[in-house]
C-alpha cells in the first residue's frame, strides 16, 4: 500500500487588495498600483485572492472606502475565509481600527506591508536597526491596535514586528526605544562615513533605480561579484560597494536600496546612511526595467526620489535594462488610433529616448547585451572626473 504524502507547509496567507480610484489616481493609475500592491504582497508571503476598487472624491474617514463597499469586502472574507486586506494607501490608526472591527480580520496598508518586506529582507546589524526604527516609528500613534499584534509565535505578513519579549503598552517604552535606535543609527552613519573618508578619491558609481529594476544583476556583472539578486521586490538591503576597474580606470560601484511609488517617510528617514551613498556619489547609473509597461512613470518616481535627496546635480545616465524582456503589439496598418507605448517597437524606443537623452543606453544585463558598450560610456564619464581630480595624474595617458 503506497504510504500517502502530505505537504506540511502552512498555506499562504489569503489576502484582499483595496484601492480607490479619485482625481489624483486614474482608473488605469490604480489598476497598476494595486498590481504592484499584488507583487509585494506575494513578495511577503502572501496569495492575492480579489481586488476591490471604489471612485471617490476623497477617502471615507471612517473606513477608507464607503459603506456599501466595505460590505461587500465583508461578504468576501467570510466567504473566502480572507486572512489579511491590504489598502493600498496609508491608513489612519482611526480607519485601521474602524475597518479592523467591521470586517473581523487583520488589516494592513502600504506603508506597513512595505515595512514587514523590509523586515524580512534586512541580514545585517545596520538593516534591522534601520527598520526596527522605522517600524516603531509608524507603531506609535497606531499602539492601541497595533501592539497585540507584536507577539512572533502568531506569524504571518505585517506581524515581523521588532518586538519579541512580552507585549509593552507603555507609549513612554516605545519612545525611549525610538530614541536609543536613533542614536545607535547616528553611531552606524558615523561609522560608515568614516568608511567612505577613508576609501580615498577614487571616482563613485552609485546604482539606482526602481525596485527589481535588475540593479544587483547589473552589479555583478561590473563588478564580477555575487551579490544577491532574484526576481523579488526590495531584494537587496544593505548597499553593496565593489571596486571596479574598466580599462586602466579604477572606481566604486555601489549597488543601493530599490525605489518605489509612495516610499514610506520613516523608511527614507531610518535609511539615511544609505541613502548616502546615493548623495555622495560622483556618477548616479539610472537602471530602468524597459519591459515594464509603465517604465516612464517609474523612472519620474526615481528622478523626483533624487530630487528629494538632492542629487539634482550628479551627472545621470539612464540604462535601459531588460531588452530581452521586451515586448510591443504591433498596429494594423489601417488602425489610425493613436500610438501608445504597447505599440512601440524596441528601435522605435530607442530612437525617442536618443532625441530626449544621449547618454541613454539599452542592455540586458541578464543576457549580457551591450555590456561594452555601457562600460565605454562609464570609462569615458569616469575618466573626465578623475582627470579634473588628478590633473597631473599619468594613468590615463
Amino acid at each position: 500500500m503506497t504510504e500517502a504524502k502530505y505537504d506540511h507547509r502552512p498555506r499562504p496567507e489569503r489576502v484582499v487588495l483595496v484601492g480607490i480610484i479619485n482625481q489624483d489616481q486614474t482608473e488605469e493609475m490604480v489598476a497598476e498600483y494595486l498590481e504592484e500592491l499584488a507583487f509585494l504582497t506575494e513578495t511577503a508571503g502572501g496569495e492575492p485572492m480579489a481586488v476591490f476598487t471604489q471612485k471617490l472624491d476623497v477617502p471615507d474617514p471612517k473606513t477608507f472606502i464607503g459603506s456599501g463597499k466595505l460590505s461587500e469586502v465583508k461578504a468576501l472574507v467570510a466567504e473566502e475565509e480572507i486572512d489579511l486586506v491590504i489598502f493600498d494607501d496609508e491608513l489612519t490608526p482611526s480607519q485601521l481600527r474602524n475597518i479592523e472591527r467591521e470586517l473581523n480580520c487583520r488589516i494592513l496598508d502600504r506603508t506597513n506591508l512595505i515595512l514587514d518586506i523590509f523586515a524580512s529582507r534586512a541580514k545585517t546589524a545596520h538593516a534591522r536597526t534601520q527598520v526596527e526604527l522605522a517600524q516603531y516609528q509608524y507603531l506609535l500613534p497606531r499602539l492601541t491596535r497595533m501592539w497585540t499584534h507584536l507577539e512572533r509565535q502568531r506569524g504571518g505578513i505585517g506581524l515581523r514586528g521588532p518586538g519579541e519579549t512580552e507585549i509593552e503598552t507603555d507609549r513612554r517604552i516605545i519612545r525611549d526605544k525610538i530614541a536609543r535606535l536613533k542614536v545607535q543609527l547616528k553611531k552606524i552613519d558615523r561609522q560608515m562615513t568614516v568608511q567612505r573618508k577613508h576609501r580615498g578619491k577614487l571616482v563613485r558609481v552609485a546604482l539606482v533605480g526602481y525596485t527589481n529594476a535588475g540593479k544587483s544583476t547589473l552589479m555583478n556583472l561590473l563588478s564580477k561579484s555575487s551579490v544577491f539578486a532574484e526576481d523579488k521586490l526590495f531584494a537587496t538591503l544593505d548597499t553593496t560597494v565593489r571596486k571596479v576597474v574598466v580599462e586602466n580606470l579604477p572606481f566604486l560601484l555601489s549597488d543601493t536600496v530599490g525605489f518605489i511609488r509612495k516610499l514610506p517617510t520613516h523608511l527614507v528617514e531610518s535609511f539615511k546612511s544609505t541613502l548616502d551613498e546615493v548623495r555622495e556619489a560622483d556618477i548616479l547609473l539610472h537602471v530602468v526595467d524597459i519591459s515594464h509597461p509603465n517604465y516612464e512613470e517609474q523612472i519620474s518616481v526615481v528622478e523626483e526620489t533624487l530630487r528629494e535627496l538632492g542629487t539634482i546635480d550628479t551627472p545621470v545616465m539612464l540604462v535601459f535594462n531588460k531588452t530581452d524582456a521586451f515586448t510591443y503589439v504591433k498596429k494594423d496598418e489601417d488602425d489610425l488610433t493613436p500610438v501608445h507605448r504597447e505599440n512601440l517597437s524596441l528601435d522605435e524606443v530607442k530612437r525617442i529616448w536618443a532625441a530626449r537623452n544621449k547618454d541613454a543606453i539599452f542592455i540586458s544585463a541578464l543576457r549580457k547585451k551591450n555590456i561594452d558598450a555601457l562600460k565605454d560610456q562609464l570609462y569615458q564619464k569616469a575618466k573626465e572626473i578623475h582627470v579634473k581630480r588628478y590633473p597631473y595624474n599619468d594613468l590615463l595617458y
